[in-house]
């Protein structure tokens, strides 16, 4: 790809994604692979006026390496001075980039045992960083650009370069950087998003019930106080931002207690650098009770016994089947895309964003609320072609939400 392509990117992903403000500073965490990107970023931000830029790298073969032969003693650690590195850029009111770049099975040959306590001691360093920014305190930021394992595993059947430039171009297609005017695009792409935003914030529903011909027979009850959203987001001083590029749902939280039936996975879940495959979940007043999975099955139970809330769902998302990422009939084996062409669901914890003064409320209020908490927010994708989503309001009235994978209004 021409470089000018990914300065577009950049300038789309500081502009709008972040909409850096001036004198603010930047932290890119960011795969070592993706280092001439990462470049590109930072040059543009300091370009547009950033306080400073700072880099966190990550190594996912060392890290591999690390997961093989490391003592078992080093995996419920994390080390205070990392933790520190985020919370005192959280305090200076950074904005925080993250290029989410992986090979989808890096960790296939790994014990999950391993990987669960590794990612269960750094979510439980990071929690109140974590926290900060699901509630919006400060701006974030998540996108993407191909790396060879990534891309081979997409497009198996082409030499490494050649999937690599089909990557690329998917990717930048589905930001919508190949539009002559990006920014302009992703303000339309926005307005769309707000309108079924309010159409479902104007309907307070109180049950959705999910049916398709995978198996999926499932009632999601919401809070009465929750609020859908998309597209963009807003600090509590008013800064606008986008956390995910692309990003095509709609989203609330549903009532930890009240979620009953059974779902099917539509497409493959990579979780800590392993696909888990044609599974599905039966649920019983909002906790999973019964769970199988055709591969990854021992990497789905990590999942769900990282503790109380794993087995809670925290974020029900609408997207249509027709969506553009949906209809490039592409496979990213990675759940920031592959979550924007499908209806997903995700087991953990909820956005305190998503019921009314969330993000004021302390833990406990918000338990009380029927908000569900956890170490994990894990997205899986649920939706299909025939997915019938039928909706019950508050008032008893019943509206078809959607109807043969796509919305019905």
């Amino acid at each position: 790809m021409e470089k000018s392509m990914w300065q577009k990117y950049a300038n789309l992903i500081v502009k709008v994604g972040l909409n850096l403000q001036q004198g603010q500073i930047l932290v890119i965490n960011s795969p070592l692979e993706c280092a001439e990107f990462t470049r590109i970023v930072a040059e543009t931000a300091y370009k547009e006026g950033a306080g400073d830029v700072v880099v966190s790298w990550n190594d996912d073969l060392f890290a591999r390496i690390r997961f093989l032969h490391a003592p078992d003693s080093v995996f419920d650690k994390f080390p205070p001075w990392r933790k520190e590195f985020y919370m005192y850029y959280l305090k200076q009111g950074a904005a925080f980039f993250s290029i989410n770049a992986e090979d989808p099975e890096i960790m296939k040959d790994v014990n999950p045992v391993r990987l669960a306590k590794q990612l269960k001691a750094n979510n439980t360093a990071l929690k109140e960083y974590r926290e900060q920014l699901m509630a919006d305190k400060n701006v974030w930021s998540l996108a993407s650009v191909p790396i060879p394992a990534w891309a081979q595993k997409v497009f198996p059947d082409l030499p490494t370069e050649q999937a690599m430039e089909k990557l690329a171009e998917a990717i930048l297609k589905a930001v919508r950087v190949n539009e002559e005017d990006p920014i302009a695009a992703w303000e339309e792409h926005k307005q769309n998003l707000k309108g079924r935003v309010e159409f479902l914030n104007n309907k307070r529903f109180k049950i959705l019930h999910f049916k398709n011909s995978l198996g999926t027979d499932l009632k999601v009850e919401l809070p009465e106080d929750h609020i859908w959203s998309g597209g963009s987001s807003f600090t509590p001083e008013g800064i606008e931002f986008i956390a995910n590029m692309p990003t095509e749902e709609v989203y609330t939280l549903p009532k930890k207690t009240g979620v009953n039936g059974r779902v099917v996975s539509s497409m493959p879940l990579n979780y800590n650098g392993n696909l888990i495959e044609q599974f599905s979940l039966t649920f019983e007043d909002g906790k999973v009770t019964e769970y199988s999975a055709e591969k990854g099955l021992e990497t789905l139970k990590t999942l769900l016994e990282t503790d109380e809330g794993s087995r809670y769902l925290g974020e029900v998302a609408l997207v249509p089947y027709n969506s553009p990422i949906s209809q490039s009939k592409i496979l990213f084996y990675n759940t920031l895309f592959d979550e924007n062409a499908s209806c997903h669901l995700a087991l953990g914890k909820a956005y305190p964003t998503s019921i009314r003064n969330g993000e004021k409320l302390s833990a406990e209020e918000l338990k009380k609320l029927g908000v569900n908490d956890s170490l994990v927010h894990e997205d899986f994708m649920i939706g299909t072609e025939d997915m019938e989503i039928i909706g019950r309001t508050f008032d008893g009235e019943e509206i078809a939400i959607f109807k043969q994978g796509n919305f019905a209004f």
